[in-house]
């Protein structure tokens, strides 16, 4: 790690917004690591969708609850 980054990494300890650098990297590896499932399953719903896309009464109904939960706001 370059010093920039430790630096950071040491404001954020200081700021209380983690307990240590330790808890910084586990912090960051675990957000890496979630973001990078979050792309996978978001990948494999796209291509699913692909594969067998939406019929156009699924989708006329859609359009319906969008309607309905429109028409419920108070605006």
């Amino acid at each position: 790690m370059d010093d920039s980054l430790v630096a950071a990494i040491d404001d954020l300890v200081t700021a209380g917004v983690v307990a240590s650098r330790s808890e910084a990297v586990r912090v960051g590896l675990e957000t890496l690591v979630g973001e990078h499932r979050k792309r996978l399953v978001g990948a494999s719903i796209v291509e699913a969708y692909k594969r067998q896309p939406q019929t156009d009464d699924e989708l006329a109904g859609l359009d319906a609850s969008t309607r309905a939960l429109i028409e419920e706001e108070p605006w």
